[in-house]
């Protein structure tokens, strides 16, 4: 019997259409070529499974995943065919997850119906569900969140709401027997993992950081939702601790965060990292780094690693934030840790 790994997805924007376009990419054939793990703990990609998907775009409700991925503001490079998954996309709930002048990106018809998304979830017998809704969507993360620790399914947080790395909502997992990770997924080669191992490198090398920032600028909805600074708090925060957490000194001065929305950029995220400081004999130092890279590609890649490793937690019944995983694929896990550390710690669990 083949192995399967049952994933279901709240939010099918540009990260969901990318993972959905990967997992069909690579069980075409032994294509190996940007994947970190060809084999996660005895599964390859082509052993995960969409089995149900939640938006609240009337434009992908109702639709084939495979056809949704493709729909509304979603406008991340297609890289691969998707045949037909034979999952319908259901109406979820909207709450917090649509800002006010996203209303026109976002658009949710009152007339459909949400689902019930315990019983959707109880149905597709899912065993991991997926948060990719839009940065800022507190109560609507929390409320699916809750939705997996009643229904017994895993829960992988994309965004960066703190649940995984609450000791609140870690200890209800903990308590349910449901492993979990989160929070903030980091990309593969993006803007978080680079200023960590930069910065690091720094220090590691008797230099002195002074001061240090990171802008951020891409044409996806995802910024276009964080043009609301009500929202992206938790943004700020997650990619700022990510950075500082690895650092001897913390007393530095830094910014770090989304910076702009440049709608012809599309998926393409384009982000400079300056850092200034002191080198041997005082002498002042300035480094200025610019990666060009298209956003959701990079985010999908971890994702599949971590779909994979957190179906290994549940084989061997582990409950709870599951440390090597949060650590290694996430901005703001429970514990942080140097980033060859979390590697090795991650290598030696699904192994």
């Amino acid at each position: 019997m083949k192995k399967e790994i049952r994933v279901a997805i709240v939010g099918v924007g540009n990260c969901a259409s990318s993972l959905v376009q990967g997992v069909s990419y690579y069980s075409k054939g032994n294509i190996k070529e940007g994947l970190m793990h060809e084999i996660v703990g005895g599964y390859h990609i082509s052993d995960i499974k969409f089995v149900a998907a939640f938006d609240v775009d009337k434009r992908k409700v109702g639709q084939d995943l495979s056809k949704a991925i493709f729909l509304g503001s979603n406008c991340t490079k297609k890289f691969s065919d998707v045949s037909k998954i034979g999952i319908i996309v259901k109406k979820g709930l909207v709450l917090d997850g649509i800002a006010e002048h996203m209303k026109d990106s976002f658009i949710s018809d009152d007339k459909q119906k949400s689902v019930d998304i315990v019983k959707s979830l109880k149905e597709a017998n899912a065993d991991i569900l997926i948060c990719y809704l839009p940065v800022g969507s507190k109560e609507a993360s929390r409320y699916y969140a809750k939705a997996a620790l009643d229904t017994g399914v895993s829960f992988i947080n994309a965004i960066p709401e703190f649940i995984c790395s609450d000791k609140k909502w870690g200890n209800m997992f903990k308590k349910a027997g449901i492993p979990c990770a989160g929070d903030d997924i980091k990309s593969q080669i993006g803007a978080t993992i680079l200023h960590r191992v930069i910065t690091r490198l720094i220090e590691d090398r008797g230099h002195t950081i002074e001061n240090t920032y990171q802008l951020n600028i891409a044409g996806n909805t995802d910024f276009l939702n964080m043009k609301d600074e009500n929202r992206i708090q938790s943004k700020r925060i997650s990619k700022t601790n990510a950075v500082l957490s690895i650092l001897d000194n913390k007393d530095i001065g830094i910014r770090i965060g989304p910076s702009d929305y440049i709608p012809h950029l599309k998926d393409n995220k384009v982000c400079y990292i300056n850092i200034k400081g002191k080198q041997f004999g005082n002498i002042p130092f300035e480094l200025d780094l610019k990666l060009s890279v298209e956003d959701s590609p990079n985010s999908a890649g971890v994702m599949t690693e971590v779909i994979r490793a957190i179906k290994v937690a549940r084989d061997k019944k582990l409950s709870g934030p599951i440390i090597p995983i949060c650590a290694y694929a996430f901005k703001t896990p429970p514990v942080q840790m140097r980033d060859n550390i979390a590697r090795d710690k991650f290598d030696g669990f699904i192994n």
